[in-house]
């Protein structure tokens, strides 16, 4: 097997997913396009030496339908000999894109690979691709299918995590992420250009958001919860007596627009192009938890890679965990033994945004970026699908 590293890691800056947002403007190949050419330009790379691209996206609908991965591609201007592949797992597409173009380079299929996602959900808005288990009760319950919301209320209630603490994680991530925006540390943004000028900075955060502030906001999945969700829920987990709606508009994840690539090759890659790794992928690793919590899986894939790879959380140095609610944090926090100074150290998706696609490869560079800055040697990343899946990939810095 061979060693696969990461050589670059790109993205947008993620906008508010409404026609106002900075990106809206731009169809989903309109937005990778500057990125496949930043990729290109950085690292003085021949397109042809690429093998495939494969990119994660979760509402393959409209635009984002028809391989964007490979439509994309041709529209960047990129040879016809470079394949196109589009993956969907629900909010972990991205990590799965990553690992598998790994799995290709580790088992020698292909020397040089980009891996990555795009979501534009100001454009293709979130279940607009009008699946049947979102939109029929009983076909759901069949299928053990509920929105993600529900789930994390779900979560919140079997561990007994009150809105109080949800609003701490929410407010904690705010301060990061504005934090690390003030003092420049996403360096992996590339600034795309439209017709309202340079795009270069993430629009969701809040920095300001006070904890009154949150405390004053509504629950925002109860009418799910009335509309049958909590029935099943219960009925599931009969221990239960009533589903606890601690999620708000406040500590959920801020959608939003948003693209992100990885160069990914063989030592052999690097030699031709005279570059240096940032990052070796040492391993990735799927799981799958419970169904009804939705949003739990990206803490049974950090916690089974971490049994796979023989580690404790404790000689892990860096954790970015895709804020899938803010109930999924503090289990995450309390199952895997995470220390607060080493997880999502410069905010998550309830702070800078949520492109459900891109998400798992944009964490990905903040977790290089941030390996870099402090100087440290591991990290992991891991996000949630629907239906209790989950993605996790181990990094070492070069």
């Amino acid at each position: 097997m061979k060693d696969v590293f990461i050589y670059d890691a790109i993205r947008s800056a993620r906008t508010k997913a409404k026609p106002s947002g900075g990106l809206h403007e731009l169809t989903p190949s309109a937005l990778l396009k500057p990125l496949y050419r930043a990729l290109t330009s950085r690292n003085q790379l021949d397109p042809n030496l690429i093998a495939e691209v494969i990119l994660g996206c979760v509402t393959q609908y409209g635009e984002q339908a028809a391989n964007v991965a490979k439509t994309s591609v041709l529209y960047a201007g990129w040879p016809e000999s470079v394949a196109g592949l589009t993956v969907h797992r629900f909010c972990s597409s991205s990590v799965d894109a990553i690992a598998l173009a790994g799995l290709k380079i580790a088992t020698g299929q292909s020397s040089a690979m980009v891996a990555g996602g795009i979501e534009m959900m100001s454009r293709v808005p979130m279940l607009s691709d009008h699946a049947r288990v979102f939109n029929d009760p009983d076909y759901a319950l069949a299928h053990q299918m509920l929105l993600m919301g529900s789930g994390a209320d779900l979560i919140a209630t079997r561990l007994g995590v009150s809105r109080e603490a949800c609003d701490a994680v929410a407010h904690q991530s705010q301060q990061r992420a504005a934090q690390a925006q003030r003092e420049g540390r996403f360096k992996s943004i590339i600034a795309i250009e439209t017709s309202r000028g340079w795009i270069d900075r993430d629009e969701c955060v809040r920095g300001t958001l006070t904890p009154k502030q949150l405390a004053a906001l509504p629950p925002a999945f109860a009418a799910l919860g009335a509309a049958g969700a909590d029935q099943v829920q219960l009925e599931q987990f009969p221990e239960l007596t009533a589903i606890q709606h601690v999620h708000t508009a406040g500590n959920s994840p801020a959608m939003c627009d948003a693209a992100a690539l990885v160069l990914m090759g063989d030592e052999h890659l690097g030699k031709t192009l005279g570059i240096e790794p940032k990052a070796q992928l040492v391993s990735s690793t799927t799981a799958g938890a419970e169904p009804l919590e939705v949003v739990s899986g990206c803490v049974a894939a950090a916690q089974k890679l971490l049994h796979e790879q023989q580690r404790s959380a404790h000689s892990i140095e860096l954790f970015e965990i895709h804020e899938a609610f803010a109930a999924t944090i503090v289990k995450a926090r309390h199952t895997l033994e995470i220390e607060p100074d080493k997880l999502n150290v410069n905010g998550g998706v309830i702070a800078l945004g949520h492109p459900m696609g891109a998400t798992g490869a944009i964490m990905t560079g903040t977790l290089i970026d941030e390996l870099q800055r402090q100087q440290l040697s591991s990290g992991i990343v891991a996000a949630s699908g629907a239906a209790g899946s989950g993605s996790a990939l181990l990094l070492e810095r070069c």
